[in-house]
């Protein structure tokens, strides 16, 4: 019988730094959970894109939008904004920015695992 497993996001495993951000994160099982925390002005394209060396964000991302909010433009041009409460999964292949002067605090189960790593 599987035992149960935990850990608190505000303990990490991990933690990344980037311009703007951090992602914290846990692993359990196999499943990374990621803590995003990004600040006012962060933009991938900015930010992480020089990190990644990709066009725009190839990660997937599953995630709740805990605070702030974040704008999200997809490489076919669709955007859309998110808020405090919203869950979302957005494929590969967008930008996306904090929107305001409120940090954005977002909890993802996907494609965290290679994010903001070095290629």
């Amino acid at each position: 019988m599987k035992q149960m497993i935990y850990k608190n996001i505000n303990v990490p495993d991990e933690t990344r730094s980037f311009p703007k951000g951090k992602l914290e994160l846990v692993t359990l099982d196999g499943v990374t959970f990621g803590k995003m925390t990004l600040q006012p002005g962060w933009k991938w394209s900015e930010s992480v894109k020089p990190i990644a060396k990709t066009k725009s964000c190839e990660a997937p991302h599953t995630q709740y939008l805990v605070s702030g909010r974040l704008k999200v433009k997809m490489d076919d041009g669709t955007e859309k904004e998110f808020g405090p409460g919203d869950v979302s999964v957005i494929p590969p292949g967008h930008d996306a920015w904090v929107v305001g002067n409120d940090p954005v605090v977002a909890i993802d189960i996907t494609g965290m695992t290679n994010y903001a790593i070095q290629k």
